[in-house]
């Protein structure tokens, strides 16, 4: 199963703390610090999920979201946005702009890797790593 998260991402806090998260249950983390990179890492590293921070230097995660939608690559692979933006319509707008789900920050770490998983098809195998 592909294991790999794209995490798209500006904040070295946030990016440390989701990283060890998701390490910790047997997930390949890859990071971009804004838009540019992450639009090139996902074409590159075939993630499974991408988080995306939507508050971005240089290119916001609305466009973002836009760009990866574009990429038949990408067809079908979850965008999920991990925004401090919480005010009315800021999750409607995320959808919008090509996300497939959001989850507001601050995250709760007994709960965020949960939720992450549950935006992965239902036929993904989310239990972690395998014992050979």
């Amino acid at each position: 199963m592909n294991r790999r998260i794209l995490l798209i991402e500006d904040n070295e806090q946030n990016r440390y703390l989701v990283t060890y998260l998701l390490e910790a249950r047997g997930w390949v983390v890859t990071h971009a610090p804004d838009g540019p990179s992450g639009l090139e890492l996902a074409g590159a590293t075939n993630p499974a999920l991408i988080l995306l921070d939507i508050q971005l230097p240089g290119m916001d995660g609305y466009a973002v979201a836009r760009r990866l939608r574009t990429m038949a690559k990408l067809e079908g692979v979850p965008i999920v946005a991990v925004t401090s933006y919480a005010m009315p319509g800021d999750r409607e707008h995320c959808l919008v702009a090509g996300c497939t789900g959001y989850l507001e920050k601050p995250i709760d770490p007994q709960t965020f890797v949960e939720q992450v998983e549950s935006f992965l098809p239902p036929d993904s195998d989310t239990s972690g790593p395998r014992a050979s």
